[in-house]
């Protein structure tokens, strides 16, 4: 495995190097090249000049990309075991990421043929009659893909394929906790057949490698996931450069009376506690209707002691594997001991384990003074909170400042239809949770969780600019 720079088709070894760390046992399995400002811009300049060359032609683009994706799948074992290390996930979250990029890849693939712009009804315009009126899609240029840890593959690839898709030159920069399943996938990328220039890697820190990329001008495209903090910034320092963000969120669920609760529960657990409850989309928020509150919580709870099992990622009865870092774990845990000391329940959990596992936390009566109720845990535990009135509910989901996506457990058709009107978020999921994303739908937010969508086809229609052609016969 590559863990130097990849720069105009080159593998670059640097003098600075970082270790990273095993999440479970915080040994240092590999250490990587570190990217200093002249190797970002020559990186840049790299991705420039291959633009500059024009990019292969869609039917190449398409080849490449689907020869990528059977590529990821012969490695797959070897993706598994890097992500389980490297990001802590167990061995079922790690394969599910190798299987939705190897779809991702395919989607991002058929895209490739497709990119195309329309005819203009010119001639219903006084005196425009012998005029012809169409668009062009064409690549934006340079795309800066900076990504999170939290997915390391499959969100790497919702920006690199659809970036390539489109024929743009990438700078993708890594999360610096989870830089080596980026290495692998440019491995892949260029075994496939993209061209040199047209996929270069760099590795080091959003306060250092991320700044020197935004000073970069000839990157016209920045495609970013991570924290809202992050995000403005990022977004300030683009000017009128084009961005797409995905930062953000306080994700709820709503669960009413009339619910399928035996669908729910383990669709809920799933989405509450896999990879450690570190996605964008981990319900965080769980409002149950009143009236079977008591005899839902108490189903909810056995199946967290019985299912929930947190550990060693690497064994298979694992559920739950650490979180990224032992601080971050140190503070999730901080916050579920702070909302017990303001009155808070635990039903279970929330206990410190080990070097970063967390035993997942269900907590009832909170309020909006605990931070585990109103601010973004990431990490793993959910709020229960009962509600009387479905309108209320929406109002207490509408009142955090995010708006990622929501799931709504209910076959009551009058409120499946007020939720889908009325809930300020990205994404509604109506007999889902929050975190039912399937990777060829348009996936975004809304209010501070950023905006713009990912998703193949839209992500392509981001970083493609659209030319008006008119002919004048």
């Amino acid at each position: 495995m590559h863990t130097e720079l990849l720069i105009g088709g080159k593998w670059i070894a640097t003098a600075k190097r970082a270790p990273v760390l095993n999440k479970y046992s915080g040994a240092t399995i590999a250490e990587t090249s570190v990217a200093e400002q002249k190797d970002v811009a020559a990186a840049v300049a790299a991705a420039q000049a291959a633009f500059e060359k024009g990019p292969p032609g869609a039917y190449a683009r398409y080849k490449v990309l689907d020869k990528a994706a059977d590529l990821l799948e012969a490695r797959r074992a070897e993706f598994i075991d890097t992500i389980v290390k490297e990001a802590g996930f167990t061995a079922s979250d790690a394969a599910g990421e190798c299987g939705r990029a190897a779809e991702t890849l395919r989607l991002s693939a058929e895209e490739a043929k497709r990119i195309t712009g329309e005819m203009l009804p010119i001639d219903g315009a006084p005196g425009q009659g012998n005029r012809l009126g169409f668009t062009l899609r064409v690549p934006v240029g340079v795309v800066c893909a900076i990504t999170p840890f939290n997915s390391p593959l499959n969100t790497v690839m919702h920006k690199v394929a659809p970036a390539l898709a489109a024929g743009n030159a990438v700078v993708l920069k890594p999360a610096s906790y989870t830089p080596l399943t980026s290495a692998l996938l440019c491995e892949i990328l260029v075994e496939a057949g993209v061209p040199e220039g047209y996929i270069n890697l760099l590795h080091g820190s959003g306060g250092s490698v991320g700044k020197w990329l935004l000073a970069e001008s000839a990157v016209r495209f920045y495609t970013f996931t991570g924290s809202t903090e992050v995000g403005k910034w990022i977004q300030s320092a683009a000017g009128l450069r084009r961005t797409q963000m995905e930062c953000g969120s306080i994700a709820s669920t709503i669960i009413c009376a009339d619910a399928d609760i035996e669908r729910a529960i383990p669709r809920i657990l799933a989405a509450t506690f896999r990879k450690a409850g570190q996605v964008c989309t981990s319900i965080q928020r769980l409002y149950v209707e009143q009236s079977i509150f008591d005899s839902f919580s108490e189903r909810f709870v056995a199946a967290v002691k019985k299912d929930a099992i947190a550990g060693d990622p690497s064994n298979n009865k694992t559920f739950v594997g650490p979180l990224i870092d032992p601080r971050e774990a140190d503070r999730v845990a901080g916050w579920v001991s702070e909302a017990r000391k303001l009155g808070a329940n635990v039903l279970t959990g929330g206990e410190r384990d080990g070097y970063a596992v967390m035993q997942p936390a269900v907590i009832s009566k909170v309020n909006e003074q605990m931070d585990v109720f109103s601010r973004e845990a990431f990490g793993p535990l959910v709020c229960l909170v009962p509600f009387t009135k479905f309108e209320d509910c929406v109002r207490s989901v509408n009142a955090t400042p995010y708006g990622l996506a929501t799931g709504v457990f209910t076959n009551d058709l009058q409120r499946a239809f007020y939720a889908a009107q009325k809930i300020d978020v990205g994404g509604i999921h109506i007999n889902e949770t929050a975190s039912s994303r399937v990777d060829l739908m348009p996936y975004g937010g809304m209010k501070e969780s950023g905006f713009g969508r990912e998703g193949p086809r839209y992500a392509i229609r981001e970083m493609t600019e659209e030319k008006v052609i008119t002919i004048s016969l």
